[in-house]
């Protein structure tokens, strides 16, 4: 039988409480009434066109997304934009929308916890912890052996989905690397934490040209990591099915389903 959405927040707020949220974040509720019934959840990264459309087609009455549809300020809800135009295709339908953003990413089962699991890593620990043991931003851990740099970023290649900018590498091909650190999303900020800059490898999204380059320079000089730089929406595409499983324990009778929609925002690369 369905659930009211006030039980599906009651859950999402228990995985993940949005006191953990950053300051700036939006995580929660965005349309949608409480006393509605939710029968189907469908998770995203990215509230946009295609992947809501994905979730109306296939019947959900609640999509979950990871990042915020209004993180920053809105002054018009017109449907000549792209938020005003996806909120009322919700509305219509009778779909809701909740976000859980930086909130999802600090829970023992968070964004970056998912990756370095999947890449095997032990000994996994946040990179910034906060108040509650094993929670907080980012992860460190261990290879379980030693691993060229070369070969880590292929690995890292094969456990995400493809996108057009793929992996990109600064360090020596050839570099034998054990301990990494890893950051679902944009990770640069914290290049200069101790966890990271002790790192063999740090493996994020975003990396900017400035901040990338010193970190680069520094590496070379035998000081800090090299470093792996992935899809943003790539790297939290993972945390995908580990969050819909801890739905459908929570909530049985709902069905939990995730998108298949690739919602990077880049088409296609060119090389030369």
């Amino acid at each position: 039988m369905p659930y009211a959405l006030s039980d599906v927040l009651a859950e999402a707020e228990r995985l993940w409480p949005t006191a953990g949220a950053e300051g700036w974040d939006a995580p929660g509720l965005v349309t949608g009434s409480p006393s509605q019934s939710v029968a189907s959840i469908h998770l995203v990264v990215d509230a946009v066109a295609d992947s809501l459309d994905e979730a109306i087609a296939a019947g959900a009455d609640l999509v979950i997304a990871h990042h915020p549809l209004l993180l920053f300020g809105v002054k018009s809800v017109a449907e000549t934009h792209y938020k005003g135009s996806v909120l009322a295709k919700l509305i219509r339908s009778g779909t809701a929308l909740l976000s859980a953003h930086t909130n999802a990413d600090v829970v023992a089962d968070g964004t970056s916890a998912v990756l370095a699991e999947k890449l095997g890593l032990t000994g996994i620990r946040p990179i910034e912890p906060s108040a509650t043991p094993g929670t907080g931003i980012g992860r460190v851990g261990e290879l379980a052996e030693s691993s060229t740099l070369g070969h880590l970023a292929r690995a890292v290649a094969e456990l995400l989905p493809a996108t057009a900018g793929g992996v990109r590498v600064a360090g020596e091909y050839e570099r034998q690397v054990r301990r990494v650190a890893v950051c679902g999303g944009a990770g640069d900020s914290l290049l200069g934490n101790p966890e990271v800059v002790g790192a063999d490898v740090y493996i994020t999204a975003d990396l900017r040209h400035h901040p990338a380059s010193e970190a680069r320079e520094q590496h070379l000089l035998g000081a800090g990591p090299a470093l792996i730089d992935v899809s943003h929406w790539a790297s939290e595409w993972l945390w995908l099915d580990t969050a819909a499983a801890q739905l459908q324990q929570a909530l049985p009778e709902a069905s939990v389903t995730v998108s298949e929609v690739r919602t990077d925002p880049w088409d296609f690369a060119i090389v030369r």
